[in-house]
């Protein structure tokens, strides 16, 4: 993989929240297809394998990462 380029600035963000799984999903933009790369501690940053662009992040176990940050 070449380098990913990272967005400036977005109109458009959103998130959904899948409370039984305890996953949180963030996307720059209308949410797309994309590859998804495991960063380390349950988050995967997703991005458009076309456009080379980051557009979107996975969190996996949000809840329970909010709670020990507390």
């Amino acid at each position: 993989m070449d380098r990913l380029k990272i967005l400036q600035a977005s109109n458009q963000t959103s998130w959904d929240y899948d409370d039984e799984a305890d996953i949180l999903y963030l996307s720059v933009g209308e949410p797309r297809p994309a590859v998804g790369i495991g960063i380390g501690d349950g988050v995967v940053l997703c991005y458009d394998e076309a456009t080379q662009e980051a557009v979107g992040l996975t969190v996996v176990g949000a809840r329970a990462k909010l709670a020990k940050a507390a």
